[in-house]
């Protein structure tokens, strides 16, 4: 008689996590949000990073004193401090500095964002502030790609965990979170309407330690 063979473990060996996280009544908040994003918009060009067609904030927006962008950096600090916890991190992240860099992205219409990373950060995220509804299937939509290569052959098993890409349109009042090595870019604006979001990239690093100031002796 055959011995039977029993399962003893299951792991997920070098898995990409993805987060998604939702502000409840964000109406208001975004409303708030685009406000002040029009303003900085009348008052500079922007940058030009993976934007095409679109605006892309200069500077640090988290650095940006206005409520709604502190209240927005708040809710990203929670999100990256939850996904932190959740992927089981053993390094004490009280012992270690936060820097959370953010922009804004106006996309109108046909406005979209190209293929790219952000390197050096260890988490990206997107907080969607208006995502008009869509008048094609891919509109608005954000894409990421699996990193890994040589997967071909696992496509014919269809399993999810080894799709060549993961595709999701976020609501307004929608943030996502994923580590900042992810491939991802965004499809064009096919509405009529500007479709916004608020990127950020949250690093972890070593506290500095403080030394004390020499004491000054008076002669």
């Amino acid at each position: 008689m055959a011995t039977p063979l029993s399962q003893t473990k299951f792991e997920k060996l070098f898995s990409t996590p993805l987060f998604r996280f939702a502000l409840d009544d964000a109406d208001s908040f975004n409303a708030e949000l685009l406000a002040e994003g029009e303003r900085l918009r009348s008052e500079s060009e922007g940058a030009s990073k993976s934007n095409r067609g679109g605006w892309h904030s200069s500077g640090n927006l988290f650095d940006n004193e206005a409520t709604c962008f502190q209240r927005l950096r708040s809710h990203a600090v929670e999100a990256v401090m939850t996904a932190t916890d959740k992927i089981g991190a053993k390094a004490e992240t009280s012992r270690l500095d936060l820097k959370m860099f953010s922009w804004m992205n106006i996309n109108p219409p046909g406005g979209y964002n190209a293929p790219h990373t952000h390197p050096g950060a260890h988490w990206s995220g997107v907080y969607y502030v208006a995502q008009p509804e869509a008048e094609t299937e891919s509109s608005g939509k954000v894409e990421f790609l699996d990193p890994r290569t040589d997967l071909p052959n696992w496509r014919l098993l269809k399993a999810p965990s080894f799709s060549a890409k993961k595709t999701i349109r976020p609501e307004p009042g929608e943030l996502i979170l994923f580590p900042s090595y992810l491939v991802h870019w965004v499809y064009p604006n096919d509405t009529e309407e500007n479709r916004v979001s608020i990127a950020f990239n949250a690093t972890f690093r070593k506290a500095v330690k403080k030394t004390k100031a020499k004491a000054k002796t008076s002669a």
